[in-house]
């Protein structure tokens, strides 16, 4: 069985009627209102219906870092970035811009010892 992505509501009532998949996750703004009433909907399918605003990911380098936040968001999560490299070791200035591309994004960006204080495992991104 098979997770799938739902960018909107119409995309994920085809997907909860698609064959095949046993998990929707609802990754669009209002995703949160919809979760309950279309979990429901697909409940004795057996057919998980998920919605997280979330998504936290270890970036395992400066450039991971940067390539991260160059390319455009496929998500409508809010990205934690927690850095597995030392943020020490770059310029003020290099840090304060990468950190203002994050939030104009709207993620953030966090020093990698302060996972091990989110309940969920993230993501790596090397």
């Amino acid at each position: 069985m098979v997770t799938a992505r739902a960018g909107t509501r119409e995309e994920a009532l085809r997907l909860l009627h698609a064959g095949e998949i046993a998990v929707v996750e609802l990754d669009y703004e209002t995703g949160w209102q919809d979760a309950v009433e279309l979990g429901r909907m697909r409940q004795k399918a057996g057919i998980r219906v998920e919605f997280r605003g979330q998504q936290n990911i270890a970036v395992q380098s400066l450039i991971a870092l940067m390539a991260r936040l160059s390319h455009p968001k496929q998500t409508f999560r809010q990205r934690n970035l927690y850095c597995q490299f030392d943020l020490d070791a770059l310029p003020a200035g290099k840090l304060a811009k990468l950190e203002a591309k994050a939030t104009a994004l709207g993620d953030y960006s966090f020093a990698g010892h302060l996972q091990r204080d989110v309940g969920s495992s993230p993501r790596r991104t090397k």
